[in-house]
This record gives C-alpha cells, sequence and structure tokens, in this order.
C-alpha cells in the first residue's frame, strides 16, 4: 500500500565493494526512479544510476551541519514534490550518519514517512580484521569530526571512523592530553582491492597516514580520557561565531572591554565568598562559578578568534600553560640545568625562583619587563614597588608601619583621594607618574 504522506526510502551502500550491497538495496532502488545520494565518492555509488548527488553542499556550506540540514531539507522538498524518493549514504544508514538522524526525526513529526533498510557497515569488516568481539572489549564507535566531544570520559578501546583527512586526524591528536603508548591500527578501503591495515605510533598519526574518505583508527587504550565538556563548549562558542550576528562581528579589540569587566565581576564574586567554603555560603559559590563562566567564554572567544587566524587553539593555550608551569616550579618537577632540582624553603623562595626563571625564559633585559601598563594605577604601583624592592630599592616617603590594619589603610587611601580632588590632580595619572620614576630609578641598579 502506498503512504497518503511524502517517502523517502534511505539505504545504504556498504562499506565499499559493490557485492557488499543488500538485495534489498538493490530493489529499493530499482523500485524508485527519483534518487538522491549523500556523496558520490563512494566505490558503490554508481549502482544508483541518474542519482542527484549533495556534493554541492561541502563546497558551499561552512560546517558540516549546515551540509546535513541542508539535504535534509532539500530530501523533504523533493519528496514532497514526487511523493517518493530514495536517499543512498555510505555503509549503513544507521551508523554514523547524521543527516538519517534528522530524517527520522523530521518523520517523527508526522508530516512525512521515513523507512530505513538495514545494510552492511564499515565496522562489521572491520572487527574481522581487528579479529575482537566488541560486545566482550566494549568497543566505543565514535565520529572522528566530534572525537574530542564523543571520546569524552573514554580510555579505549575506541573505533574512530570518518578520519578522512589531515585536520581529522590532527585534531584527534590534539584531543588527547597523555598519548597512548601503544600503536593505533589504521583501517582503510575495506573490502576493496587496495584495503590496508597498518599501525602506526600517536605522535605520527597526521604525519604518516594518507587519510582518505575511507579511513578509520582503531585506539586499543586511552591514557586518560578526553575532556568532553571543554571541547563542547569550544564547538558552542565556533557555532556562535559562525551563526550568531553579534558575535560574528567581534574582534579582539571589540572584546577587550568584556574581558574587563567579567575579570571584575569574578573579583567581585571572589569578596562574596571569601573565606567561607561551600557550605558556609553556597549561593557565593555558585555565583563565583557562574562568573568564572563568563571569564572562561571570553578565553574561548579570543582563542577561537586566533584559531579563525590560523595562529593556534585552545589546545595549544593549555599546552603552553602546563608546559610553563612546569617549567617555572622545578622544585616540584626537577629538571637538569639551570634551577634544576630547586629545592625551596617557602613560597617567598618559590616567588624569587619563579621571578628568575621568567627573566631567563622570557630573555627580559629588566625585572619591570612585562609589568602590563593598562593596569590600575594602584596595582600597577604595587607591582612596580615589589621588582624594586627585589633590587633593593625602597620608595622615599614615611617609614611604612607594620601594623597598619585594613580600616585604617582604607581611610589613608579615602584621604589621598580627597586631597588630589582638593588640589583638582588626578591621583591616577599622578600614581602611575610616581610609579614610572621610581622603575626608572631602579633600573638604573639593575646588573
Amino acid at each position: 500500500m502506498t503512504p497518503d504522506r511524502p517517502t523517502i526510502v534511505v539505504v545504504g551502500l556498504g562499506p565499499g565493494d559493490p557485492d557488499l550491497v543488500t538485495a534489498g538495496t538493490l530493489a529499493a532502488i530499482e523500485a524508485t526512479p527519483v534518487r538522491f545520494l549523500r556523496t558520490e565518492r563512494h566505490p558503490s555509488a554508481g549502482l544508483v544510476v541518474g542519482a542527484t548527488t549533495f556534493d554541492h553542499h561541502y563546497d558551499d556550506a561552512d560546517t558540516f551541519d549546515q551540509v546535513y540540514r541542508r539535504i535534509v531539507a532539500d530530501l523533504v522538498a523533493a519528496a514532497s514534490e514526487h511523493g517518493r524518493v530514495l536517499y543512498a549514504v555510505p555503509g549503513s544508514p544507521r551508523v554514523l550518519e547524521r543527516t538519517v538522524d534528522l530524517l527520522v526525526a523530521e518523520g517523527e513529526r508526522g508530516t512525512m514517512v521515513v523507512e530505513v533498510l538495514p545494510a552492511l557497515s564499515f565496522v562489521d569488516l572491520a572487527w574481522v580484521r581487528l579479529g575482537i568481539d566488541p560486545f566482550e572489549d566494549g568497543v566505543r564507535l565514535v565520529d572522528g569530526h566530534r572525537f574530542a566531544v564523543a571520546a569524552a570520559g573514554e580510555r579505549g578501546p575506541l573505533l574512530v571512523a570518518h578520519c578522512h583527512n589531515r585536520r581529522v586526524l590532527s585534531d584527534i591528536k590534539l584531543a588527547v592530553e597523555e598519548p597512548p603508548t601503544e600503536p593505533v591500527v589504521v583501517l582503510q578501503r575495506l573490502g576493496l582491492p587496495d584495503e590496508a591495515v597498518s599501525t602506526v605510533a600517536w605522535a605520527d598519526l597526521d604525519r604518516d597516514v594518507e587519510p582518505d574518505h575511507l579511513t578509520a583508527l582503531y585506539v586499543p587504550q586511552l591514557a586518560a580520557p578526553v575532556a568532553g565538556e571543554v571541547q563542547a563548549f569550544v564547538e558552542l562558542v565556533a557555532t556562535l561565531r559562525a551563526e550568531c550576528p553579534w558575535d560574528a562581528e567581534q574582534t579582539h579589540a571589540t572584546l577587550a572591554r568584556h574581558l574587563v569587566e567579567e575579570t571584575y565581576e569574578v573579583l567581585d564574586a571572589l569578596d562574596a565568598v571569601g573565606e567561607g567554603g561551600p557550605d558556609t555560603d553556597p549561593d557565593a559559590y555558585a555565583d563565583l562559578e557562574e562568573e568564572l563562566g563568563d571569564l572562561l567564554f571570553q578565553i574561548v572567544f579570543h582563542t577561537t578568534l586566533a584559531t579563525e587566524a590560523g595562529a593556534f587553539g585552545l589546545a595549544e593555550v593549555a599546552r603552553g600553560v602546563h608546559d610553563k608551569l612546569r617549567f617555572r616550579h622545578p622544585h616540584v618537577f626537577p629538571r637538569e640545568g639551570v634551577l634544576g632540582d630547586a629545592t625551596v624553603d617557602g613560597a617567598e623562595d618559590v616567588a624569587a625562583n619563579w621571578e628568575q626563571i621568567k627573566q631567563e625564559e622570557k630573555g627580559r633585559a629588566s625585572v619591570f619587563d612585562g609589568i602590563p601598563s593598562g593596569l590600575p594605577a594602584l596595582a600597577y604601583a604595587a607591582k612596580v614597588q615589589k621588582k624594586a624592592e627585589s633590587l633593593g630599592v625602597t620608595p622615599a616617603g614615611p617609614t611604612p608601619t607594620a601594623d597598619l590594619t585594613e580600616d585604617e589603610l582604607g581611610d589613608l587611601l579615602l584621604a589621598i583621594v580627597t586631597r588630589a580632588r582638593a588640589a583638582d590632580l588626578d591621583a591616577e595619572s599622578v600614581l602611575r607618574r610616581a610609579a614610572n620614576a621610581l622603575r626608572d630609578h631602579a633600573r638604573t641598579l639593575e646588573p
């Protein structure tokens, strides 16, 4: 009986070899004159004679999600026009086939019928080539395009599909902080005459492998699970950048003030938390969590802009600060060379080592190099004084008293502001000039 609603018949073309296409699929192709292919880049695509392909969407769209949604929109329109159409996809329609997921969701709304026929998948051949039982071994199947999210919390084993170019392989490699020690198995063109199964070290994944659209990876074991929540957030920011008009207009310069504002809001939240713990004031900690998230958004946004410019991504940012912190804590992570195997007696020794390592690392001629000039004058003056004191220089003026209380200091600062206003002076700029004078004097004493 013919359905009274538009119908899309979805078939799979198997892992590659036309001989592996099922009889049911061949019959459906023969019975449905209006035919569509997700892509012609498949060895069995020639079986769907006269089909319209959607390869042009891959060239026109900015993201894979846009590609898939445009394909679905075209199929729904075609089914509405012709009544019944056929849609053929590589492999099995129900294995990592996002367009079919979207079509099925459309069918569940009741406006159309989606018939999905079973088909052989590349995974069926993969289990044979690998010699494993995926149920016994607990293998997780993930999409290479979404590896960092899809593999979240997993240690392996993993079968990773859609590894069709070096960028995907590079993204997979960078998503893992601790590389696996076991080699990765590379599965290519399974079931075809030029089938290849080989192994490669994790570090060489995006160097030694020549990927194509029929490439998959088997990862026996990961040293540590992938941080999926962070990667999911990175993808969200990229989506906003691509699809939200406000986000699309932003630059590093236009975002600068938002970064400053969010930083101050974090400081307000820290003041509210005070010395108590989450049990003492759960609301304050909830506010701090939210404000840290807003600040993280600014950091990821700037990183996204840098990624678009081809400069770096969040993985490079995290790796850079990770390596820097290890390098600047020789008392925790011993190493050979200058300050290697360092010992410290307390926090002051740690700070002194930090400054010395930082100066050597950056190749800075002065301890004052690197103090942000955009700091508020009070914070700027405090940093300059601290650096000057490390050179034996103290600012001129009354001898400071160690027993000064916070309230007394607050009163003194307010009194200074009052006097500055009465004299029509800008306390901010005056303090900055005084700090710069102290800095310039101390610089003359540097070795």
